[in-house]
């Protein structure tokens, strides 16, 4: 089948009538109904991966990134992978029903980071063959949780209500949809 081949939209379904308005196209650019905040939040929450999250004092002065961290304590980059998998998920829907049906898969990727943490908070880290560890958590790592906590409450809201959708096109265009 050739491109050429398939019938064009238009605005319209597969039976020639008015596309339902919660699921028109909102276009790439569109950052409404969260999508701009929850792709900003995980673009702020991969950095914050890369910033200060265990700062060592004994025996030797040590600062970790979640990224080191990660490479001794493999699954610590879910919170990255978290992360980087939450931009493309939030970004790829188009229409506030892709939004809302992406609510329970963008609201994992983003409790992810934060999970991470909390068990990094549970198991602290400890001294080796009877040296003492002294350390303390910095402030990347805060950052993270804070990060993960704002874009789990923004992701169970992913794409608003649909009954707040202004149509644009017919005899109700720019009305609010009730």
């Amino acid at each position: 089948m050739h491109f050429e081949s398939l019938p064009a939209t238009n605005g319209l379904d597969e039976d020639d009538l008015p596309r339902q308005p919660e699921w028109e196209p909102l276009g790439t650019t569109f950052l409404g109904r969260g999508r701009g905040l929850l792709a900003a939040l995980a673009l702020a929450g991969f950095a914050a991966f890369f910033l200060p999250w265990v700062q060592v004092t004994l025996p030797d002065i040590v600062t970790y990134s979640g990224s080191d961290i990660a490479r001794r304590i493999g699954w610590v980059w879910g919170a990255a992978v978290g992360w980087l998998t939450m931009l493309p998920t939030v970004l790829s829907r188009q229409s506030v029903m892709q939004m809302r049906g992406a609510r329970v898969a963008v609201t994992f990727l983003a409790a992810i980071p934060g999970v991470t943490v909390l068990v990094l908070f549970a198991q602290p880290p400890h001294g080796a063959h009877g040296v003492p560890l002294r350390f303390s958590f910095e402030w990347g790592l805060y950052a993270t949780l804070a990060l993960s906590t704002v874009a789990v409450a923004f992701a169970l809201l992913f794409g608003g209500r649909v009954e707040d959708i202004p149509v644009q096109s017919g005899p109700s265009a720019g009305q609010i949809v009730h």
